[in-house]
């Protein structure tokens, strides 16, 4: 057995999705420091499934993660410089500052085969000392004109690097059949270019906004979501809770697997995330079918309780059951679905 396939058959082991469902008192319970000790034996699984992930995440990426490590050296050493300096990475140069700005030409550096339809890519930034610029939350938007299109195409991504690692950021595309951008993009080597620009505002986050947030997300969906989870996670100050519930076609399609089971592991108390599939395989101990009103009723957040949000992404048919979808980038649209008849308001909903 591969240390990879390890690596998922302890997380399943760890958190089977039947035992978490019934977790309905979690959705209320007052906001807590983190355990140092479960019982059950819960911690033992958990030790393992972090030991086992760590080993199989570097045997599954491979080569790349010399490369990655090289990257870290460079982000300490731009840190070590910020410091010396006495600037706070707050105030390190951006690549995107939004406004007028237009679009920035980023070189691809690497790309990583994630699964059957998903890359990993990596842009560089202009510059090694630049950060991002992005904020949270907010997207980027690239650009492409085929070469017998009239008019380019445009499509907004929300990058799953941290926003204050200088030199680079990485998007998470899935490739869809009649997708110009997602295609364009899969067909990138290292070297090419893409116009990018942004950021683009999304929802404020600042710590504690909300006491508890939900998060349902629908395949490449999840990149927001995880945008939101490592400012929280991330931050000391931030006490939120978050209770996730991802849905997926099949297990290979989940997408950031292993480090949403490093949020859970490393905040049990204070995250939560429940996968459902539409076609799981015979040993899946998980949700199966399509996330539902019975599913979010019993994990999400009660919409009486004070101070929620419930944050919704993924494809149309997932929105339009769940939320309904966005008029525009802009309007919200109108609350539709189960959330609307489960009690959640228009304020506690929003849709990315």
């Amino acid at each position: 057995m591969s240390l990879f396939v390890a690596s998922r058959t302890c997380f399943r082991a760890a958190a089977p999705l039947k035992r978490q469902f019934q977790v309905r008192r979690y959705a209320t319970e007052p906001p807590s420091a983190e355990p140092t000790k479960q019982g059950s034996g819960t911690m033992l699984y958990l030790a393992a499934a972090g030991a086992v992930a760590g080993a199989g995440y570097y045997f599954f990426w491979g080569t790349p993660a010399v490369k990655r490590a090289e990257d870290k050296v460079k982000a300490a050493a731009a840190v070590a410089a910020a410091a010396a300096a006495k600037l706070p990475l707050a105030e390190a140069k951006k690549a995107f500052t939004g406004g007028d700005q237009g679009f920035v030409s980023l070189k691809l550096d690497e790309v990583e085969v994630v699964n059957h339809n998903t890359k990993r890519l990596r842009f560089r930034l202009p510059e090694d000392d630049m950060v991002s610029g992005m904020h949270i939350a907010s997207a980027l938007l690239t650009k492409f004109k085929p070469a017998d299109a009239e008019k380019p195409v445009l499509r907004p991504y929300t990058p799953i690097s941290d926003e204050d690692t200088p030199g680079y950021i990485d998007l998470l595309v899935k490739k869809y059949p009649d997708g110009p951008m997602s295609t364009h993009l899969h067909d990138m080597t290292p070297g090419q270019r893409l116009d990018v620009k942004g950021p683009l505002p999304k929802y404020a986050w600042e710590a504690n906004k909300h006491d508890h947030i939900a998060l349902v997300a629908g395949g490449t969906g999840i990149t927001p979501m995880f945008q939101l989870c490592r400012a929280i996670f991330n931050n000391p100050a931030d006490q939120t809770k978050v209770t996730l519930v991802f849905g997926n076609i099949g297990e290979e399609d989940i997408l950031l697997k292993q480090e949403l089971a490093a949020l859970e592991n490393s905040h049990p108390r204070r995250f939560r995330a429940f996968y459902v599939l539409d076609n799981p395989p015979k040993t899946w101990t998980g949700g199966k079918g399509y996330i539902d009103k019975e599913l979010l009723k019993t994990v999400l957040p009660e919409p009486k309780a004070d101070n929620i949000k419930v944050f919704v992404c993924g494809p149309p048919g997932m929105m339009n059951a769940i939320s309904g979808g966005k008029t525009s980038p802009r309007d919200q649209g109108e609350l539709k679905g189960v959330l609307k008849e489960l009690g959640y308001t228009p304020e506690q909903v929003y849709k990315f």
